[in-house]
């Protein structure tokens, strides 16, 4: 894998998983009703759960890779209209004003074990499945001598950075989303990960692959 590939892999999962919603939305909540490491229980347990979907991206898409060149081009490009869709949807909500975050503490989980409700939010959410079968083919060689190690690596890191993003939103979350700010700071993130994912899929179109 090219490391040129990889570093523009790290940069469209950072500006995607900053984007906030419905995960970002479990982890405030749980820090803003209860103490910090509550919100980075819940983040742990929503990388635990991207995981689940990471082996199954991988197993799934690897199959296709192996069985049928035309089927993994199809879904290549039908991944990629989906991050269009994302992009496009971004992009709207930077030019309305409008955020998709609503942030209460009353969207906090009742039951102590925040960590094993963060998996099960990851893992029961389709949308996660949906976009890591969309993502991640955009960024591997499928005539290489290993595509599944490709989806894995890939996979790995989009988890690892997603965790991280997180975690980093368990702790300066409450302060962020309590403030006159949040807002402003939802919408620029929306903007700018919108404008990247348009681009992404433009790339995609373009490709003589």
């Amino acid at each position: 894998m090219e490391i040129q590939t990889l570093l523009l892999f790290v940069v469209a999962s950072l500006s995607i998983n900053l984007i906030p919603g419905q995960d970002v939305v479990y982890i405030v909540s749980n820090t803003m009703a209860g103490k910090l490491k509550m919100g980075l229980r819940a983040a742990t347990g929503l990388g635990v759960g991207y995981f689940v979907h990471t082996f199954a991206a991988v197993f799934g898409l690897s199959a296709i890779i192996v069985n049928s060149a035309v089927a993994f081009m199809a879904v290549k490009y039908l991944g990629a209209a989906y991050l269009l869709y994302l992009g496009i949807c971004a992009l709207r909500n930077f030019f309305s004003g409008n955020s998709k975050i609503n942030i209460r503490a009353s969207d906090a989980g009742n039951n102590i074990n925040v960590f094993k409700q963060g998996v099960m939010v990851a893992v029961l959410n389709p949308k996660v499945a949906l976009f890591f079968l969309s993502f991640l083919p955009q960024f591997i060689d499928p005539t290489a001598a290993s595509p599944e190690y490709q989806l894995l690596v890939l996979g790995v890191v989009f988890c690892i950075t997603a965790t991280l993003c997180n975690l980093a939103y368990a702790i300066v979350g409450s302060w962020l989303f309590s403030s006159a700010k949040s807002q402003r700071f939802s919408r620029v993130i929306e903007g700018t990960s919108g404008v990247l994912l348009i681009g992404l899929a433009g790339k995609i179109a373009l490709s003589r692959e």
